[in-house]
Protein backbone atom coordinates (compact mmCIF):
# COMPACT_ATOMS: atom_id res chain seq x y z
CA UNK A 1 0.00 0.00 0.00
CA UNK A 2 1.17 3.47 -1.04
CA UNK A 3 2.44 5.92 2.35
CA UNK A 4 0.74 8.66 -0.18
CA UNK A 5 -1.86 9.49 2.14
CA UNK A 6 -4.01 10.47 -0.55
CA UNK A 7 -2.96 7.72 -3.17
CA UNK A 8 -6.02 5.67 -3.35
CA UNK A 9 -9.00 8.55 -3.02
CA UNK A 10 -10.12 11.19 -5.75
CA UNK A 11 -8.19 14.37 -5.52
CA UNK A 12 -9.86 17.48 -4.58
CA UNK A 13 -9.84 20.54 -7.45
CA UNK A 14 -7.18 22.03 -4.73
CA UNK A 15 -5.48 19.10 -4.82
CA UNK A 16 -5.23 18.70 -8.22
CA UNK A 17 -3.98 22.34 -8.81
CA UNK A 18 -1.38 21.91 -6.04
CA UNK A 19 0.03 18.44 -7.61
CA UNK A 20 -0.15 20.78 -11.16
CA UNK A 21 1.76 23.12 -9.63
CA UNK A 22 4.61 20.62 -8.56
CA UNK A 23 5.55 19.47 -12.09
CA UNK A 24 9.00 19.44 -10.97
CA UNK A 25 8.89 17.26 -8.41
CA UNK A 26 6.86 14.51 -10.49
CA UNK A 27 9.87 14.38 -13.20
CA UNK A 28 12.28 13.78 -10.35
CA UNK A 29 9.89 11.46 -9.09
CA UNK A 30 9.49 9.68 -12.09
CA UNK A 31 13.56 9.69 -13.01
CA UNK A 32 14.34 8.42 -9.39
CA UNK A 33 12.07 5.51 -10.01
CA UNK A 34 13.61 4.70 -13.51
CA UNK A 35 17.14 4.75 -12.07
CA UNK A 36 16.13 1.45 -9.64
CA UNK A 37 15.05 -0.37 -13.04
CA UNK A 38 17.97 -2.48 -14.06
CA UNK A 39 17.55 -4.82 -17.25
CA UNK A 40 18.59 -5.02 -20.68
CA UNK A 41 17.80 -7.01 -23.80
CA UNK A 42 19.07 -9.75 -25.08
CA UNK A 43 18.98 -11.98 -28.49
CA UNK A 44 20.07 -15.24 -27.40
CA UNK A 45 19.91 -18.55 -29.70
CA UNK A 46 17.82 -21.53 -28.54
CA UNK A 47 20.91 -24.01 -28.40
CA UNK A 48 23.07 -21.74 -26.29
CA UNK A 49 19.02 -21.37 -24.06
CA UNK A 50 18.46 -25.03 -23.75
CA UNK A 51 22.10 -25.93 -22.74
CA UNK A 52 22.22 -23.42 -19.91
CA UNK A 53 18.70 -24.66 -18.83
CA UNK A 54 19.45 -28.79 -18.73
CA UNK A 55 23.50 -28.43 -17.54
CA UNK A 56 23.37 -29.09 -13.88
CA UNK A 57 19.63 -29.63 -13.87
CA UNK A 58 19.71 -33.00 -11.90
CA UNK A 59 21.96 -31.26 -8.94
CA UNK A 60 19.45 -27.98 -9.15
CA UNK A 61 22.39 -25.76 -10.56
CA UNK A 62 21.87 -24.80 -13.88
CA UNK A 63 22.25 -21.02 -14.97
CA UNK A 64 19.00 -20.91 -15.88
CA UNK A 65 16.36 -22.51 -13.61
CA UNK A 66 12.47 -22.34 -12.83
CA UNK A 67 11.70 -21.47 -9.41
CA UNK A 68 9.67 -23.87 -7.36
CA UNK A 69 6.43 -21.64 -7.45
CA UNK A 70 6.66 -22.81 -11.65
CA UNK A 71 7.75 -26.72 -11.11
CA UNK A 72 4.76 -27.69 -12.45
CA UNK A 73 4.66 -28.59 -16.56
CA UNK A 74 1.21 -27.52 -18.42
CA UNK A 75 1.38 -27.36 -21.76
CA UNK A 76 -0.02 -29.99 -23.48
CA UNK A 77 1.85 -31.94 -26.98
CA UNK A 78 -0.51 -29.85 -29.35
CA UNK A 79 -0.03 -26.66 -27.41
CA UNK A 80 3.93 -27.34 -27.37
CA UNK A 81 4.12 -28.78 -30.96
CA UNK A 82 2.34 -25.33 -32.17
CA UNK A 83 5.19 -23.44 -30.18
CA UNK A 84 7.96 -25.45 -32.51
CA UNK A 85 5.82 -24.71 -35.25
CA UNK A 86 5.78 -20.92 -34.64
CA UNK A 87 9.67 -21.04 -33.89
CA UNK A 88 10.62 -23.10 -36.75
CA UNK A 89 8.45 -20.74 -39.13
CA UNK A 90 10.01 -17.26 -37.86
CA UNK A 91 6.54 -15.96 -36.21
CA UNK A 92 6.63 -14.07 -33.24
CA UNK A 93 6.98 -15.30 -30.14
CA UNK A 94 6.28 -13.45 -26.66
CA UNK A 95 9.72 -12.46 -24.56
CA UNK A 96 11.08 -14.27 -22.07
CA UNK A 97 12.01 -13.33 -18.94
CA UNK A 98 14.60 -13.47 -16.84
CA UNK A 99 15.97 -12.13 -13.40
CA UNK A 100 19.43 -12.89 -12.42
CA UNK A 101 19.92 -13.82 -8.26
CA UNK A 102 22.47 -11.61 -7.27
CA UNK A 103 24.02 -14.51 -4.50
CA UNK A 104 24.49 -17.02 -7.23
CA UNK A 105 24.43 -15.28 -10.21
CA UNK A 106 22.04 -17.86 -11.73
CA UNK A 107 18.93 -16.36 -13.86
CA UNK A 108 15.38 -17.22 -12.84
CA UNK A 109 12.58 -17.72 -15.37
CA UNK A 110 9.91 -15.00 -14.62
CA UNK A 111 8.31 -15.65 -17.60
CA UNK A 112 8.57 -18.40 -20.20
CA UNK A 113 9.48 -21.59 -18.50
CA UNK A 114 6.92 -23.21 -20.81
CA UNK A 115 8.31 -22.01 -23.60
CA UNK A 116 11.83 -23.16 -22.15
CA UNK A 117 10.97 -26.55 -20.92
CA UNK A 118 9.25 -27.29 -24.79
CA UNK A 119 12.14 -26.49 -26.15
CA UNK A 120 14.51 -28.81 -24.21
CA UNK A 121 12.09 -31.10 -24.55
CA UNK A 122 11.86 -31.04 -28.48
CA UNK A 123 15.87 -30.69 -28.48
CA UNK A 124 16.23 -34.07 -26.49
CA UNK A 125 13.47 -36.15 -28.64
CA UNK A 126 10.91 -36.08 -25.86
CA UNK A 127 8.44 -34.41 -27.61
CA UNK A 128 6.66 -35.67 -31.06
CA UNK A 129 4.94 -33.44 -33.08
CA UNK A 130 1.40 -33.25 -33.72
CA UNK A 131 -1.48 -31.18 -34.50
CA UNK A 132 0.40 -28.80 -36.81
CA UNK A 133 -1.79 -27.07 -39.66
CA UNK A 134 0.94 -25.14 -41.16
CA UNK A 135 3.87 -27.49 -41.59
CA UNK A 136 1.61 -31.26 -41.75
CA UNK A 137 4.69 -33.25 -43.05
CA UNK A 138 6.23 -32.46 -39.23
CA UNK A 139 3.71 -34.30 -38.06
CA UNK A 140 4.69 -37.24 -36.04
CA UNK A 141 8.54 -36.18 -36.39
CA UNK A 142 10.77 -35.84 -33.26
CA UNK A 143 13.95 -33.42 -33.45
CA UNK A 144 16.25 -36.17 -34.68
CA UNK A 145 13.92 -36.77 -37.63
CA UNK A 146 14.64 -33.45 -38.77
CA UNK A 147 17.98 -32.95 -41.69
CA UNK A 148 21.07 -31.96 -40.41
CA UNK A 149 20.83 -28.62 -42.16
CA UNK A 150 17.22 -28.11 -40.70
CA UNK A 151 19.02 -29.60 -36.71
CA UNK A 152 21.29 -26.40 -37.55
CA UNK A 153 18.58 -23.92 -38.26
CA UNK A 154 16.73 -24.70 -35.44
CA UNK A 155 19.41 -24.35 -32.81
CA UNK A 156 20.35 -20.94 -34.32
CA UNK A 157 17.06 -19.01 -34.15
CA UNK A 158 17.59 -16.40 -31.10
CA UNK A 159 14.75 -15.88 -28.77
CA UNK A 160 14.44 -12.07 -27.77
CA UNK A 161 14.98 -11.90 -24.11
CA UNK A 162 15.08 -9.33 -20.87
CA UNK A 163 16.66 -10.24 -18.50
CA UNK A 164 16.85 -8.18 -14.82
CA UNK A 165 20.10 -6.88 -13.70
CA UNK A 166 21.07 -8.64 -10.18
CA UNK A 167 21.68 -4.66 -9.27
CA UNK A 168 17.92 -4.46 -9.18
CA UNK A 169 16.56 -4.34 -5.58
CA UNK A 170 14.37 -7.20 -5.06
CA UNK A 171 11.66 -4.67 -4.64
CA UNK A 172 12.26 -3.55 -8.33
CA UNK A 173 12.17 -7.44 -9.47
CA UNK A 174 9.13 -8.22 -7.65
CA UNK A 175 7.47 -5.26 -8.76
CA UNK A 176 7.86 -5.84 -12.36
CA UNK A 177 7.29 -9.75 -12.07
CA UNK A 178 3.85 -8.51 -10.75
CA UNK A 179 3.36 -6.02 -13.49
CA UNK A 180 3.97 -8.67 -16.29
CA UNK A 181 1.39 -11.28 -14.57
CA UNK A 182 -1.01 -8.60 -14.19
CA UNK A 183 -1.09 -6.49 -16.60
CA UNK A 184 -3.57 -8.43 -18.50
CA UNK A 185 -4.28 -10.97 -14.66
CA UNK A 186 -5.86 -14.26 -16.65
CA UNK A 187 -7.79 -15.88 -13.93
CA UNK A 188 -5.66 -19.29 -12.56
CA UNK A 189 -7.22 -22.64 -12.92
CA UNK A 190 -8.60 -22.45 -8.93
CA UNK A 191 -10.28 -19.11 -9.36
CA UNK A 192 -11.80 -20.08 -12.38
CA UNK A 193 -13.40 -23.20 -10.97
CA UNK A 194 -14.81 -21.60 -8.08
CA UNK A 195 -16.94 -19.42 -10.41
CA UNK A 196 -17.84 -22.82 -12.41
CA UNK A 197 -17.88 -25.47 -10.23
CA UNK A 198 -20.10 -24.23 -7.26
CA UNK A 199 -21.17 -26.43 -4.64
CA UNK A 200 -20.99 -28.17 -1.27
CA UNK A 201 -17.28 -29.57 -1.66
CA UNK A 202 -16.17 -26.34 -3.22
CA UNK A 203 -17.24 -24.74 -0.06
CA UNK A 204 -15.67 -27.18 1.87
CA UNK A 205 -11.86 -26.75 0.23
CA UNK A 206 -12.48 -22.81 1.06
CA UNK A 207 -13.36 -23.57 4.98
CA UNK A 208 -10.37 -25.64 4.87
CA UNK A 209 -7.77 -23.25 3.19
CA UNK A 210 -8.67 -20.75 6.00
CA UNK A 211 -7.61 -23.17 8.62
CA UNK A 212 -4.60 -20.72 10.50
CA UNK A 213 -2.56 -24.76 10.89
CA UNK A 214 -3.15 -25.15 7.56
CA UNK A 215 -1.74 -21.63 6.35
CA UNK A 216 1.10 -22.07 8.51
CA UNK A 217 2.14 -25.44 7.54
CA UNK A 218 1.82 -24.40 3.71
CA UNK A 219 3.36 -20.89 2.98
CA UNK A 220 2.04 -19.35 -0.44
CA UNK A 221 4.73 -17.69 -2.94
CA UNK A 222 3.77 -14.02 -3.45
CA UNK A 223 3.16 -15.15 -7.16
CA UNK A 224 0.04 -17.26 -5.88
CA UNK A 225 -1.24 -14.78 -2.79
CA UNK A 226 -4.69 -14.32 -3.20
CA UNK A 227 -5.09 -16.46 -6.06
CA UNK A 228 -6.96 -19.14 -4.10
CA UNK A 229 -3.56 -21.68 -4.17
CA UNK A 230 -4.57 -22.85 -0.81
CA UNK A 231 -7.61 -24.61 -2.52
CA UNK A 232 -5.81 -25.62 -5.08
CA UNK A 233 -3.67 -27.86 -2.97
CA UNK A 234 -6.54 -29.26 -1.14
CA UNK A 235 -8.41 -30.32 -4.01
CA UNK A 236 -4.87 -32.09 -5.32
CA UNK A 237 -4.84 -33.75 -2.01
CA UNK A 238 -9.00 -35.29 -2.47
CA UNK A 239 -8.39 -35.42 -5.87
CA UNK A 240 -5.24 -37.80 -6.08
CA UNK A 241 -6.19 -39.38 -2.81
CA UNK A 242 -9.84 -40.67 -4.36
CA UNK A 243 -8.40 -41.70 -7.50
CA UNK A 244 -5.40 -43.57 -6.52
CA UNK A 245 -3.46 -45.65 -8.04
CA UNK A 246 -4.76 -44.55 -11.32
CA UNK A 247 -5.63 -41.02 -11.28
CA UNK A 248 -9.34 -42.09 -13.19
CA UNK A 249 -12.55 -40.99 -12.22
CA UNK A 250 -15.91 -43.25 -12.69
CA UNK A 251 -17.70 -39.74 -14.29
CA UNK A 252 -19.82 -39.94 -17.57
CA UNK A 253 -16.58 -38.93 -19.64
CA UNK A 254 -14.46 -41.58 -17.38
CA UNK A 255 -12.12 -38.49 -17.11
CA UNK A 256 -8.30 -39.20 -15.91
CA UNK A 257 -5.24 -37.47 -15.71
CA UNK A 258 -3.26 -39.59 -18.78
CA UNK A 259 -6.44 -38.32 -20.67
CA UNK A 260 -7.02 -34.83 -20.00
CA UNK A 261 -4.28 -33.79 -17.67
CA UNK A 262 -4.13 -32.52 -14.73
CA UNK A 263 -6.13 -29.35 -14.73
CA UNK A 264 -8.59 -31.09 -16.91
CA UNK A 265 -8.97 -33.68 -14.17
CA UNK A 266 -9.48 -31.36 -11.32
CA UNK A 267 -12.09 -29.87 -13.13
CA UNK A 268 -14.20 -32.94 -13.74
CA UNK A 269 -13.28 -34.31 -10.16
CA UNK A 270 -14.47 -31.32 -7.91
CA UNK A 271 -17.78 -30.79 -10.69
CA UNK A 272 -18.23 -34.55 -9.74
CA UNK A 273 -17.47 -34.16 -6.14
CA UNK A 274 -20.00 -31.77 -5.68
CA UNK A 275 -22.94 -33.87 -6.44
CA UNK A 276 -20.97 -37.35 -4.75
CA UNK A 277 -19.71 -35.99 -1.07
CA UNK A 278 -22.92 -34.16 -0.23
CA UNK A 279 -23.43 -36.42 2.74
CA UNK A 280 -19.98 -37.21 3.30
CA UNK A 281 -18.38 -33.60 4.03
CA UNK A 282 -17.84 -34.49 7.60
CA UNK A 283 -15.63 -38.09 6.83
CA UNK A 284 -13.57 -35.88 4.38
CA UNK A 285 -12.69 -32.98 6.23
CA UNK A 286 -11.80 -35.42 9.45
CA UNK A 287 -9.12 -37.38 6.72
CA UNK A 288 -8.06 -34.18 5.79
CA UNK A 289 -7.49 -33.05 9.33
CA UNK A 290 -5.91 -36.20 10.83
CA UNK A 291 -3.24 -36.42 7.59
CA UNK A 292 -2.32 -32.63 8.64
CA UNK A 293 -1.75 -33.47 12.42
CA UNK A 294 0.37 -36.38 11.13
CA UNK A 295 2.54 -34.75 8.91
CA UNK A 296 2.70 -31.33 11.48
CA UNK A 297 4.20 -33.98 14.05
CA UNK A 298 6.52 -35.03 11.86
CA UNK A 299 7.58 -31.67 10.69
CA UNK A 300 7.78 -29.73 13.53
CA UNK A 301 7.72 -26.16 11.86
CA UNK A 302 8.31 -27.45 8.78
CA UNK A 303 5.40 -28.18 7.42
CA UNK A 304 4.49 -28.77 4.02
CA UNK A 305 8.01 -26.70 3.18
CA UNK A 306 10.87 -28.79 1.51
CA UNK A 307 12.56 -27.59 4.46
CA UNK A 308 12.63 -25.13 7.42
CA UNK A 309 12.62 -21.62 6.30
CA UNK A 310 11.30 -22.33 2.65
CA UNK A 311 8.46 -19.59 2.26
CA UNK A 312 6.76 -21.35 -0.29
CA UNK A 313 5.30 -24.69 -0.86
CA UNK A 314 5.87 -27.18 -3.80
CA UNK A 315 2.78 -28.50 -5.55
CA UNK A 316 4.43 -32.10 -6.47
CA UNK A 317 6.19 -32.41 -2.92
CA UNK A 318 2.29 -31.34 -1.20
CA UNK A 319 0.70 -34.01 -3.30
CA UNK A 320 3.30 -36.47 -2.19
CA UNK A 321 3.36 -35.80 1.44
CA UNK A 322 -0.33 -35.11 1.70
CA UNK A 323 -1.35 -37.84 0.21
CA UNK A 324 1.22 -40.54 1.13
CA UNK A 325 0.40 -39.95 4.58
CA UNK A 326 -3.07 -40.36 4.03
CA UNK A 327 -2.61 -43.75 2.41
CA UNK A 328 0.43 -45.03 5.22
CA UNK A 329 -2.62 -43.70 7.54
CA UNK A 330 -5.29 -45.54 5.82
CA UNK A 331 -3.51 -48.76 6.15
CA UNK A 332 -2.67 -48.63 9.89
CA UNK A 333 -4.53 -45.65 11.50
CA UNK A 334 -2.83 -45.43 14.90
CA UNK A 335 0.42 -45.53 13.55
CA UNK A 336 3.50 -42.84 15.08
CA UNK A 337 5.57 -41.68 12.16
CA UNK A 338 9.25 -41.92 12.66
CA UNK A 339 11.98 -40.89 11.16
CA UNK A 340 11.51 -38.68 8.05
CA UNK A 341 14.69 -37.33 7.51
CA UNK A 342 14.66 -38.75 4.25
CA UNK A 343 12.07 -36.16 2.86
CA UNK A 344 14.30 -32.98 4.12
CA UNK A 345 15.58 -31.15 1.30
CA UNK A 346 19.27 -31.02 1.09
CA UNK A 347 20.95 -29.96 -1.89
CA UNK A 348 24.54 -31.54 -1.17
CA UNK A 349 23.26 -34.73 -0.51
CA UNK A 350 20.13 -35.39 -2.88
CA UNK A 351 18.14 -38.47 -1.12
CA UNK A 352 16.42 -40.92 -3.62
CA UNK A 353 12.68 -38.81 -3.06
CA UNK A 354 14.26 -35.61 -4.20
CA UNK A 355 15.40 -37.57 -6.87
CA UNK A 356 12.01 -37.98 -8.20
CA UNK A 357 10.85 -35.21 -8.72
CA UNK A 358 14.27 -34.35 -11.20
CA UNK A 359 13.35 -33.79 -14.48
CA UNK A 360 10.44 -30.72 -15.28
CA UNK A 361 8.97 -32.46 -18.17
CA UNK A 362 5.85 -33.41 -18.21
CA UNK A 363 6.17 -33.85 -14.08
CA UNK A 364 2.71 -34.84 -13.65
CA UNK A 365 2.08 -37.93 -15.45
CA UNK A 366 0.20 -40.63 -13.43
CA UNK A 367 3.28 -42.74 -13.43
CA UNK A 368 5.45 -40.11 -12.03
CA UNK A 369 2.73 -39.01 -9.07
CA UNK A 370 2.11 -42.57 -8.52
CA UNK A 371 6.38 -43.28 -7.74
CA UNK A 372 6.25 -39.92 -5.35
CA UNK A 373 2.99 -40.91 -3.19
CA UNK A 374 3.97 -44.49 -3.04
CA UNK A 375 7.67 -43.74 -2.10
CA UNK A 376 5.94 -41.43 0.71
CA UNK A 377 3.68 -44.08 1.93
CA UNK A 378 5.86 -46.93 2.03
CA UNK A 379 8.98 -45.20 4.33
CA UNK A 380 6.37 -43.68 6.83
CA UNK A 381 5.29 -47.61 7.07
CA UNK A 382 8.72 -48.59 7.04
CA UNK A 383 10.18 -45.68 9.38
CA UNK A 384 7.11 -46.09 11.99
CA UNK A 385 7.65 -46.20 15.42
CA UNK A 386 6.27 -49.89 17.06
Amino acid sequence: MSKDPIANRELSEIEIEERMKNQEETEKEIEDQKEKIDYDTREIIIEYIIDKYLKGADKDDNEIYVPDYQREFIWNDYQQSRFIESIILGLPVPLIMLAEMPSTGRLEIVDGSQRIRTLAAFKKNQLVLKGLKKLKTLNGLRFEHLANSRKRKFNHIALRMIVISGKATKETRNDMFDRINTSSVPLCSMETRRGIYKGDFANLLYKLSREEKFKKMCPISKHFENRREEEELILRFFAFYDSYPHFKLDDEDNSSIENNGVSRFLDAYLNNANKKYKNCLKEKEELFTQMLMSVDKAFPNQGFRKKIGYKQTSRAYFEAIAVGTALALKERPNLKIGDMSWATYDKKKLSNFFALFQGKYHSHTPKKIQERIEYVRDNILKNAEN
